[in-house]
């Protein structure tokens, strides 16, 4: 969409611990990165420092930026940019904070600010997975072509975000979430209890008997290798439990956006553990006060990285049907698809290249208005 763009947008990754700051020209970085702590305590420190490294971003480059663009954690107005509500790793902003405002006024730019689950969607949607399998689509012959993606991180919470028809769908409130969605095994409690880091440690801890729960997702993943001393099967068990929570969530939210799927985050490196449970859970059925089978997800779904399956998902099952009272035909594909793929980007490229979308698009269509 941009990815030839001559713009230039100021980026943030902003940490709890630290800022890294930089500049994007269609979906590359162009400076080095510009790293300071974020002093996410002191609420004037914090915001120095961001004054401070974005002009130190911007006087290195040759010529002017059009925009400041980046992820943020909420609770957040994200349309008008208040920050504010209980925000762990940024105790300073509780009481609300207007920091795009702030900013607007102190850079002179346009600053757009997102959670991160929207913008790896969006930069997914934009520069990266969408378009792929939109290109490996026509190529191998098929006649769909994609615009609606629903973006998964899965690290120590589950984020989501959700692209429809191109567009970034940022909902009524800037609110929408999947973390609050109802579990699966544990009734009345949210998904992310069981879909997150901490379910990871948890069922570990619990499968193999232990009560250290301190063992982080690389450490069980090693485990489950047999990389490491530790239960192999309990290792292999808690990721494929994450699989299948995070699954129902999905499929919640594929049934009501008809989307595809695209995951990020850290814990994706154990995917050939998680994504089993994942598909298994997609593709489960549910049940009629009848007695009759339905499918969960009313597409068929399709594991995206397997050649086998995109094969598959391309075609469908294409035929030709007869026009009612003449000898014309028409082609009809009958089977309803969806897929679920790993990010090649990874999550912290796909984020800035959405924040670097998102600001072109709301610019170019203001211009357009």
């Amino acid at each position: 969409m941009y990815r030839y763009d001559s713009r230039t947008v100021i980026t943030l990754d902003a940490g709890g611990t630290n800022f890294v700051f930089s500049a994007m020209k269609g979906y590359d970085f162009i400076v080095d990165p510009v790293t300071y702590p974020s002093n996410a305590a002191d609420l004037d420190k914090c915001l120095a420092t961001m004054l401070r490294g974005f002009r130190e971003v911007i006087s290195k480059l040759d010529e002017k930026p059009v925009a400041v663009s980046f992820a943020f954690p909420g609770p957040a107005d994200y349309r008008n940019g208040i920050i504010g509500g209980y925000l762990p790793n940024f105790p300073s902003f509780r009481n609300g904070v207007a920091l795009g405002p702030f900013l607007r006024r102190e850079l002179g730019l346009p600053v757009y600010i997102n959670n991160d689950g929207d913008l790896f969607a969006f930069g997914e949607a934009t520069g990266g997975i969408l378009p792929e399998i939109n290109r490996r689509v026509r190529e191998s012959g098929g006649d769909a072509q994609y615009s609606n993606l629903l973006g998964y991180t899965f690290g120590t919470g589950l984020g989501i975000g959700s692209v429809i028809n191109g567009r970034l769908n940022l909902g009524n409130n800037s609110c929408v979430e999947t973390f609050c969605l109802p579990g699966k095994r544990m009734p009345g409690i949210i998904a992310e209890d069981a879909a997150a880091i901490r379910a990871i440690r948890r069922e570990y801890a619990r499968l193999s008997g232990s009560e250290d729960t301190s063992l982080e997702p690389y450490d069980i993943f090693r485990i489950a290798e047999g990389e490491r001393p530790g239960d192999r099967e309990a290792a292999r068990g808690a990721f494929a439990l994450f699989g299948e929570e995070a699954g129902n969530a999905i499929a919640i939210a594929v049934t009501l956006t008809d989307s595809l799927v695209v995951l990020g985050g850290g814990l994706t490196g154990a995917s050939k553990y998680i994504m089993p449970g994942l598909l298994r859970e997609m593709r489960s059925t549910l049940k009629t006060l009848g007695g009759d089978d339905v499918q969960r997800v009313q597409m068929k779904v399709f594991d995206l990285d397997d050649e086998s399956q995109f094969a598959e998902f391309v075609n469908g099952g294409v035929r030709r049907i007869k026009v009612y009272g003449s000898d014309e035909t028409v082609t009809y594909n009958p089977v309803k698809r969806t897929g679920v793929a790993i990010s090649r980007l990874g999550a912290s490229k796909a984020i800035s290249i959405g924040a670097y979308a998102y600001a072109l698009s709301e610019i170019d269509r203001m211009n357009n208005d």
